[in-house]
């Protein structure tokens, strides 16, 4: 049985009750995060903490949660459910209110709710032990706010039906110009002789932890050449390697897109060392 955290209360997850005039559930009006654990340690707390404030701040929802009772809460949360993988699912909505209404409403209560789920073990960049990602391409059509870590992911979710109606499970997606954003629930990676690169953060992609993390480990602990750079769909379907990063997943190989082979159609050495690299400093602290 999977214990939730719902407004100051531990309860078992399916008897976990919201309004249904609460805003995250009428307007997706909320922000959100996925924390992982492994065996009750929190992986990139501070940079989640961070970008969670961000998006609260950015959408105007004030509350009096300090960083110590969000981490006091994860916890127990963690304990209650028995530690090992887990990741943990935070959402802070704007609260309820007795009258719909686009326009924010004042003195509303944000509603916190907070529970865990399974994730897999992680690898060391072992290729026979990762998910080798399938993928496919569309022009990317959600909103112009993707920084903000918000609870209103239709877009997300169309354009994640799409690749798996495709057959793969994730779509990399382009913008006007033909260049990479990011995908429907992923940042991206691509390699070139030897060099990483990611597309530049704007309000076109979502600031991802594991892509900073991976960021600064690459730069601190290895040789490779790591740039943020923009990347044309040419170039991504001229790579010698593609990842896919999140906080559930890691690092973690692409092997095709559109039906064409990425590389030789293997998870590549850049991938295999940059996800050993990860595994070793996946605890350090990051402010």
């Amino acid at each position: 049985m999977t214990i939730a955290f719902l407004n100051d209360e531990f309860v078992p997850l399916e008897e976990a009750r919201i309004s249904p005039m609460d805003r995250g559930f009428l307007f997706g009006d909320g922000i959100y995060e996925v924390i992982p654990s492994y065996d009750g340690k929190l992986i990139g707390l501070d940079l989640h903490l961070t970008r969670l404030e961000n998006g609260l701040n950015e959408i105007g929802i004030n509350t009096s949660w300090s960083r110590g009772h969000l981490t006091n809460i994860f916890t127990e949360l963690m304990e209650r459910n028995g530690n090992g993988n887990l990741g943990i699912y935070l959402q802070i909505t704007r609260g309820v209110t007795m009258k719909r209404n686009h326009a924010f409403p004042a003195n509303t209560a944000p509603t916190l709710f907070a529970y865990t789920f399974d994730i897999p073990e992680p690898v060391s960049g072992d290729p026979d032990k990762v998910t080798h990602w399938k993928v496919t391409t569309r022009h990317d059509l959600r909103w112009q706010r993707c920084h903000i870590k918000s609870t209103s992911l239709l877009g997300n979710v169309l354009h994640m039906m799409e690749g798996v109606t495709e057959g793969g499970g994730e779509i990399l997606l382009f913008d006007a110009d033909n260049q990479l954003t990011e995908a429907a629930a992923c940042n991206v990676f691509v390699v070139h002789n030897n060099e990483v690169k990611t597309p530049p953060l704007d309000q076109h992609k979502l600031a991802g932890v594991t892509r900073d993390m991976a960021l600064h480990i690459l730069r601190a602990h290895s040789s490779l050449r790591v740039k943020e750079t923009h990347i044309t769909k040419d170039e991504v379907l001229a790579a010698d390697e593609v990842w896919l990063s999140s906080s559930t997943k890691e690092l973690e190989p692409v092997v095709s897109i559109d039906g064409e082979p990425v590389g030789n159609g293997q998870p590549g050495p850049v991938w295999a060392h940059a996800q050993s690299l990860f595994d070793l400093h996946r605890f350090d602290h990051f402010e």
